[in-house]
């Protein structure tokens, strides 16, 4: 499918109301500093339909304004990074704010990421692809990009800085923004979050507390994104099979969902290796926590920045089997791990206890991300978040798409009736072995496969 993008405008959205002096300069806090230096780009589809009871023009104003005032509030995302990287400058810098149109149909496109989801990739934001290190700094915290089909449908490109906001604050933010946008609320009732995690568990000198990451090579493979859905009722069938291990006591809780999808998607990713490679090797899954809610220090739910540690997940041939109650087993209580580790203690125990479940890591031979005899990849749950429900008046999206496609990653997300949705990025070469394996073709057969694939309507 040839796309053509025309470009009508950026510019920068600056806070309604000017940030007061004594919030012009917001600190970052200690998990800030372990998040990665990139964008998290969260793309959203709205089609042109019979909800729309107001015109282009004046939806674009809306768009506009309630983003003023709505950064207002969040005011860090509209400033910029400061030269220590120990806080954000917020002089009201603003946010890139970007129109543009393409000369397709909302239906035809639709249609065609069907078969093939990686088209929504061309609808990201220029500005954060090839984002080099030496323009990341000077790069606002947020960039959005509004793209308009011939009919009158829409993409939507919100991206943010995630040395700046983690996915509980980059998805309520854009939630909050969509309530702002449809119901036109004023700036003085507009209130979410709070802004003192920095305060609580301020940035510091980390070179003495962790070894320095070492980046993965980027592969000169493509990857590729493909959708899976699980419906509430294959959930339940997968739940069922576990019912035996729980009676003969091999697993002593009742899994949740995510923990079932987690175990199926990991162990189906070890299979895909193993035939890739012939033989059996080790694993390490990222699985990232949101800790709000999990803390002792007096740290609020709605806090915005980062406060997700990702959990790692070891799998060794040697020492772990690979039924499926193993995998449960052993994603639970790696995660319960990661939390133990920041529920209990000082800010400095809580420092000390993350550097500890880092190093073990990253300054490992036999964990470390220079080894490539260990396969590694997230598996992230966004499940329970608002996205689904962003409206800005045009209803809901139809079709949303995570991620910058670098790294071997699923996400999960809720779709409609109960089920939940698994985007899966992988290496080209990884995904055809992915799709057939027996894990995988057992939970998206049950659906068939034209139901596995449609996207409308999706919530």
């Amino acid at each position: 499918m040839e796309l053509n993008l025309e470009f009508i405008s950026t510019k920068l959205i600056k806070p309604s109301i000017p940030t007061p002096p004594h919030l012009k300069n917001y600190k970052l806090s200690f998990f800030d500093q372990l998040a990665e230096r990139e964008h998290m780009p969260l793309l959203l589809f709205y089609p042109y339909g019979n909800n729309n009871d107001i015109g282009d023009d004046l939806f674009d104003q809306k768009l506009e304004k309630s983003l003023s005032r709505i950064l207002s509030h969040v005011y860090p995302a509209a400033g910029r990074l400061s030269r220590d990287r120990f806080s954000i400058d917020c002089l009201d810098q603003g946010v890139t704010f970007t129109k543009a149109k393409v000369n397709c149909q909302f239906n035809d496109f639709i249609d065609q990421v069907q078969k093939d989801l990686n088209l929504a990739l061309f609808f990201f934001p220029r500005d954060i692809q090839d984002l080099k290190d030496v323009d990341f700094d000077s790069t606002p915290p947020m960039v959005v990009q509004v793209t308009k089909f011939e009919c009158g449908g829409i993409a939507m490109s919100i991206s943010a800085s995630h040395l700046v906001m983690d996915g509980f604050s980059n998805f309520k933010f854009v939630y909050e923004w969509a309530k702002v946008c449809k119901f036109e609320i004023p700036d003085d009732e507009i209130d979410f979050m709070s802004f003192d995690f920095g305060e609580i568990l301020p940035a510091r000198d980390l070179s003495r507390i962790f070894p320095n990451r070492v980046h993965p090579v980027e592969s000169e493979e493509r990857f590729i994104a493909n959708r899976f859905f699980i419906t509430e009722q294959t959930i339940s069938s997968l739940r069922d099979k576990l019912t035996g291990a729980i009676d003969s006591g091999e697993l002593c809780f009742k899994p949740s969902r995510v923990e079932i999808i987690t175990a199926i998607l990991w162990r189906a990713l070890i299979r895909v290796s193993e035939a890739k490679h012939g033989y059996l090797r080790r694993s390490l899954v990222f699985f990232p926590v949101n800790l709000r809610g999990r803390i002792s220090l007096p740290l609020k739910e709605n806090a915005f920045g980062n406060y997700v540690m990702d959990a790692p997940i070891m799998f060794v041939p040697e020492k772990n089997k690979m039924e499926l109650h193993d995998f449960v087993t052993l994603i639970r209580n790696s995660v319960q791990k990661a939390i133990d580790a920041c529920a209990i203690g000082t800010a400095d125990d809580i420092i000390a206890n993350v550097a500890d479940s880092y190093k073990e890591i990253f300054a490992s031979k036999e964990w470390g991300t220079d080894n490539d005899e260990v396969d590694k990849c997230i598996i992230s749950s966004l499940c329970k978040f608002p996205m689904k429900d962003a409206d800005f008046g045009r209803g809901k999206p139809s079709l949303m798409h995570f991620g910058l496609r670098n790294f071997h990653s699923c996400w999960m997300y809720d779709a409609e009736c109960g089920s939940i949705c698994v985007q899966v990025d992988l290496k080209d070469s990884y995904m055809s072995l992915f799709e057939c394996q027996s894990d995988i073709k057992a939970f998206t057969n049950v659906l068939g496969n034209q139901e596995r694939i449609q996207l409308q309507p999706l919530l």
